[in-house]
């Protein structure tokens, strides 16, 4: 079963042959916060080998709170920002939740960078969190 997704304006379509996410995280880092409009971002990771895209998508390379080079690749009608590669996990690959259209597959596991919060963020209770990145392999 492949799981797909894609940008607001649908010129940007994905497929991950797939079927669920090796993890589903949401993230509190300053980079996620912007992002995210100012608040967390909820990541579902998958193998980048089951990854395929269609449609035009723009790069914007960083360096991450953990010192990662991100690569993130946004639609370039609508903006909206659909994956993210890290150098430094080459064969992993993070998709926002939200532009799944089965968001339900991706109800977040943990939660990281807590550290970077601000004070009124909702960090659920009910699973684990990190004050920062925790190792995901490669």
């Amino acid at each position: 079963m492949a799981i797909t997704g894609g940008c607001l304006c649908g010129a940007v379509r994905y497929s991950i042959d797939s079927d669920k996410p090796k993890v589903v995280r949401t993230c509190w880092c300053r980079l996620c916060q912007k992002v995210g409009a100012g608040s967390a971002t909820v990541n579902a990771v998958f193998d980048k080998s089951a990854f395929s895209s269609e449609g035009e998508l723009t790069e914007y390379a960083c360096t991450a709170d953990s010192g990662n080079t991100m690569r993130r690749y946004f639609c370039p009608k609508c903006g909206v920002h659909v994956c993210t590669f890290s150098d430094q996990r080459p064969g992993m690959v993070s998709v926002r939740a939200g532009t799944l259209d089965d968001r339900e597959i991706a109800a977040p596991q943990n939660t990281i960078w807590t550290s970077e919060a601000p004070s009124w963020a909702l960090i659920s209770e009910k699973i684990p969190r990190s004050e920062t990145q925790p190792d995901l392999g490669k």
